[in-house]
C-alpha cells in the first residue's frame, strides 16, 4: 500500500502569509552563506540537504484528505477536506492513463473541515464515475446535500453527474472495499467520529482523526490499543500539545501527540504520522512538536521496539 497525504490541517484551511515566505527566503540566504548555484536544481538540492524542512518546505494548509493506494482498480480516500480538490485533479490524470473511475470515500465525520472539498471534487461531475461513501453516520447524504443548498453553494447536489452510493457500516464489522478489509471504531467527538482500520496482504493502516483521548481515562483506551495493534502506520489526530489538552482545550474533540505515542507503544504499532495540525501553528511550531514527539517516544520506549514518528504534510507519500 501507498499512502498519499493531500490535506493535513485541522479545523480550517490555512495559507502561507507573505511574511512567512519572506522569512523562509531570508533564512535560506543566510544559510547559503554567499554560495552560488549553477541553476535552480542545484539550489534546490542544497536547500533539501542543508536546511530544515520548516524552512525549505511547508507542512501545507489543506484540511484532511488522505489517499490509500492499494485497492483493486479503485481509489480509496479518507475524508473530503479541502485537499480533496487536488486529489480529484490528480485522479483525472490517472484515469486518462487507464485507472478505473471508482472512488471509495471513508468519512470520519461530517464536520465542515472534513467535507468542504466535496463541492470542488471534479470526479463528482463525471458521468462515468462511481463514488461510494462509507460512513458510520446514517445522515452522511443529508450533510453533503445540505452543504450544496442554494443558500450555501451555487451548484446543487442533484446537478452532479457521478453515480453515488451511501453505505452506513456498523462498528466492529469488517467489510471489503476493492479488496481491502476495512473496520470502523467509534471515537469521542461532537456528533461522533469513526476511525478506520485498513488491511491487505498482511499490511495495515489506521486512520484515526478527530478523536479525543484523555490521560485520566486511559483504562477506557483498551479498544483503541486493540484497534491499532501491530499497525504498520497510524495516522493520528495530534492537533494539540499535552499542555493544550489538559488545560485550555479539554472536550474539544481532539487529542495530543503524547497520547498518540502512548497508544502506539501499547499497541505495538510501527509508525506514527502526526496529523490534523493546529491551524494557528507555523511550520516551525509543527517542526518543534515533531521533534518533541520523537524525543518523547524514545524516552518512554523502555524495552519496546522503536516507534518511528513522522510528521504528515501535504504531498507526503509513505510506502507501507
Amino acid at each position: 500500500m501507498l499512502v498519499r497525504f493531500w490535506g493535513t490541517r485541522g479545523s480550517l484551511p490555512v495559507a502561507q502569509k507573505a511574511a512567512a515566505i519572506q522569512a523562509k527566503i531570508a533564512k535560506a540566504l543566510v544559510a547559503a552563506g554567499g554560495k552560488t548555484f549553477a541553476d535552480e536544481a542545484e539550489a534546490a538540492a542544497f536547500a533539501e540537504s542543508s536546511l530544515p524542512f520548516s524552512t525549505y518546505g511547508a507542512y501545507g494548509g489543506a484540511t484532511s484528505c488522505v489517499e490509500i493506494e492499494g485497492g483493486d482498480d479503485a481509489f480509496l480516500v479518507c475524508d473530503m477536506g479541502s485537499g480533496l480538490r487536488e486529489f480529484g485533479i490528480d485522479a483525472f490524470r490517472r484515469c486518462v492513463a487507464g485507472h478505473a473511475r471508482t472512488y471509495h470515500i471513508f468519512l470520519s465525520h461530517l464536520h465542515w473541515d472534513h467535507i468542504m472539498g466535496f463541492p470542488f471534487f471534479g470526479p463528482a461531475f463525471d458521468p462515468g464515475a462511481t463514488v461510494i461513501f462509507h460512513s458510520g453516520h446514517a445522515d452522511a447524504e443529508e450533510a453533503l446535500r445540505r452543504q450544496q443548498e442554494e443558500i450555501s453553494f451555487p451548484v446543487p447536489f442533484d446537478w452532479l453527474k457521478a453515480k453515488f452510493q451511501f453505505i452506513t457500516h456498523p462498528v466492529g464489522e469488517t467489510f471489503d472495499a476493492a479488496g481491502v478489509a476495512v473496520t470502523l471504531i467509534k471515537q469521542h467527538h461532537s456528533h461522533d467520529s469513526y476511525g478506520y482500520h485498513f488491511k491487505r496482504d498482511g499490511r495495515s493502516v489506521i486512520y484515526s482523526t478527530d478523536s479525543e483521548h484523555k490521560l485520566d481515562n486511559m483504562d477506557a483506551e483498551a479498544a483503541f490499543e486493540a484497534f491499532f495493534a501491530g499497525a504498520d502506520l497510524v495516522i493520528c489526530d495530534t492537533m494539540y500539545s499535552l499542555g493544550d489538552t489538559v488545560s485550555l482545550k479539554q472536550d474539544w474533540g481532539h487529542s495530543s501527540n503524547i497520547v498518540a505515542v502512548d497508544l502506539c507503544h501499547a499497541a505495538g504499532a510501527k509508525r506514527l504520522a502526526l496529523f490534523h495540525h493546529e491551524p494557528t501553528y507555523t511550520d516551525e511550531d509543527i517542526a518543534r512538536m515533531h521533534a518533541e514527539t520523537v524525543r518523547y517516544a524514545e524516552l518512554v520506549r523502555e524495552d519496546r521496539a522503536p516507534l518511528e514518528v513522522i510528521c504528515a504534510y501535504d504531498g507526503l507519500e509513505v510506502a507501507i
